[in-house]
């Protein structure tokens, strides 16, 4: 048994001040402060406030969408790829992530598909991360082929597709049943069929690049989708007569949605709008990391795209293509941006886009959850990622 010691511990939905953590096998079996239960002799006793004389302890943020980072595209990457993407994700507090997709050819899709699912299993099959902190491939997170041409950003025109299930059920083929979430544009022809489709397979069905009127957004809310893929970004602009897809993303409290807390991609303004329409249980952060995200200025690869970075802009003919966020700046930026504080943005981090994925025993430090956890400064910056209680 290991128990952790701390200055303080986010659940997130609540805050213990000199908490333990106890963790057996990777998981956790029991949280409480120090004032209500004592630590058995045979524990291995872990104060973290030794080196961390504040140390916060918080779940480890789960990003579901990661493209790649750290010189890493996940379309491309082989396993000693996800061996340095991994590494990089979890020096900056997320314990695990959704490999997301871009549009491309659907046999190339598939073999990206093949190789990241053997991640997945291979990350699986390790009990402990030995030699240092790994985020953990969750799933996959299919963004495109199923996007508006109107509202496709820089995903290569020539390789969207109408929705269909056939179509679909090959994905899910080559991706061994990996794929928890997909995004796609509810006002496309056949759309309403393959969102309930993949809502029967346990699939997180997400509105995104599109250009939905109000009632075709809220058509495929209704056949089964959950969730709204980096909110104002790639969608119709809201208009106060015409609401458009933004009109049910920010007002159906059925749904929640993420969004990218960059400063680059959304306005602080209207991330505090974002916050307060879709409030502290519904609100999920995102990085929508490239390969370049961690690396200089310079040129990637996102899927079969080349992209440009220069001064924490990641563009592609001049049109935002991802980012180079980090989970970590994301939550402090939220701090910043609003009147949330630590707490409340680790949560958006954290538990609200597990909830939103249908992800078990992740994003919360409670009893019978995986042991990731995050030791975070008052200021948010990470101290230390622990992943499946690998210390």
């Amino acid at each position: 048994m290991i128990v952790l010691c701390a200055n303080r511990l986010y659940t997130p939905q609540e805050e213990i001040l000199e908490p333990l953590v106890f963790i057996e096998d990777r998981r956790i079996t029991a949280v409480c402060s120090r004032t209500q239960r004592e630590i058995p002799a045979n524990a291995t006793v872990v104060d973290l406030t030794r080196d961390f004389p504040n140390a916060i302890l918080a779940p480890g943020y789960v990003d579901i969408h990661v493209h790649g980072g750290h010189g890493v595209d996940v379309m491309r990457a082989e396993p000693s790829d996800f061996e340095r993407l991994n590494r990089f994700h979890a020096s900056h507090g997320v314990t695990s992530y959704f490999a997301t997709t871009v549009a491309a050819p659907i046999d190339e899709t598939c073999r990206a598909l093949e190789r990241i699912a053997n991640a997945i299993e291979a990350a699986e099959s390790l009990r402990e991360n030995n030699g240092g902190a790994r985020a953990i491939p969750l799933g996959i997170h299919l963004e495109g082929p199923f996007l508006s041409h109107h509202r496709r950003g820089v995903h290569p025109p020539e390789y969207l597709v109408e929705p269909t299930v056939g179509i679909f059920d090959r994905l899910w083929q080559a991706a061994r049943g990996h794929v928890r979430m997909m995004t796609i544009a509810p006002e496309l022809a056949g759309a309403l069929e393959v969102i309930s489709e993949a809502a029967r397979r346990k699939v997180c069905v997400s509105i995104g690049h599109s250009d939905a009127s109000l009632e075709a957004a809220r058509a495929g809310v209704h056949a089964g989708a959950r969730h709204a893929t980096h909110t104002f970004n790639a969608m119709r602009p809201f208009d106060h007569r015409e609401p458009g897809i933004l009109g049910e993303v920010l007002t159906a409290n059925e749904i929640s949605a993420d969004i990218i807390a960059d400063g680059i991609h959304v306005a602080r303004e209207v991330v505090q709008v974002f916050l307060q329409a879709k409030g502290l249980a519904n609100s999920v952060l995102i990085t929508d990391a490239t390969a370049a995200a961690g690396m200089p200025d310079g040129n990637y690869q996102l899927g079969p795209i080349q992209v440009t970075v220069k001064d924490g802009m990641c563009t592609k003919d001049g049109k935002l293509a991802g980012s180079v966020l980090t989970m970590d700046r994301a939550v402090r930026n939220i701090t910043q941006f609003s009147v949330w504080n630590l707490r409340d943005a680790v949560r958006a981090a954290t538990l609200n886009a597990t909830q939103a994925a249908g992800l078990a025993q992740h994003g919360q430090l409670t009893a019978g959850a995986e042991a990731n956890i995050v030791v975070l400064s008052p200021e948010g910056e990470v101290q230390k990622t622990i992943i499946r209680g690998g210390l």
